[in-house]
């Protein structure tokens, strides 16, 4: 490929971790908010939250980013800018998936634990922030680095709306050089090399915070990511 179509998929690798980072941050805030909102005494609470997660979960991320990035600015007369759009679409539905991880973590928190912060007359506020969620926090660590796996391959999703990412960028050279394999062979290796070193970062976050509260992390053997969250893969 000549210096000019390197540059172009380049610009589509630096678009993709754009968004990748960006619908992330709203995930993981969608993932915290909506997972601890699950675990609330309150039913109502807990029934919205999980109207949420099954609403989200139960549609489409394709569909999503078309209703945000076209049917929104007809209902309401503004339009999103693609960055945006996709942010917006990625990080609400994955940050369902990602709301199931930490309702799992929670509850899976030794009851004793609960316990000894009432016995502490500890706030629901003080339990979650200074007993539950110190222990449940390295646990959620290997199944949201699967999530992030999935959300950086649902980025391409993005190039529906013609946004630079680098998906739309290799097809645009695969048109320019009239090559598919060798284009979208490059494409497919880009995307393997940020998977990849998304999973050492997360692996080694895993191992800091189990280090933190005294565990040592478990040894793995390195898979394919497989179905995300509980009830199934990212739509």
């Amino acid at each position: 490929m000549t210096s000019g179509l390197w540059e172009l998929v380049l610009k589509g690798v630096w678009t993709t971790i754009q968004l990748l980072v960006l619908s992330a941050l709203l995930g993981v805030v969608v993932s915290f908010v909506v997972g601890i909102a699950r675990t609330h005494r309150l039913r109502i609470v807990r029934f919205l939250a999980g109207f949420y997660t099954e609403v989200f979960r139960g549609t489409s991320a394709l569909v999503m980013i078309f209703w945000v990035f076209f049917v929104l600015p007809l209902a309401f007369g503004w339009q999103l800018v693609q960055l945006w759009a996709g942010t917006l679409a990625l990080g609400l539905t994955y940050g369902a998936y990602g709301a199931e991880i930490v309702r799992g973590a929670l509850s899976a928190v030794d009851p004793a634990q609960k316990e000894g912060g009432i016995a502490l007359s500890f706030t629901p506020w003080q339990r979650m922030r200074l007993i539950l969620l110190p222990q449940a926090v390295p646990e959620m660590i290997p199944p949201f680095s699967n999530l992030l796996v999935e959300l950086l391959k649902g980025t391409a999703l993005v190039s529906i709306t013609g946004m630079g990412d680098l998906t739309f960028s290799g097809n645009l050279v695969r048109l320019a050089l009239q090559e598919s394999a060798e284009i979208y062979a490059y494409v497919l290796l880009i995307y393997f090399v940020i998977a990849f070193l998304l999973t050492r970062l997360m692996r080694g976050l895993e191992a800091r915070l189990k280090a933190n509260v005294g565990k040592a992390p478990e040894r793995r053997t390195v898979t394919e990511p497989g179905p995300v969250g509980v009830g199934g893969g990212v739509a």
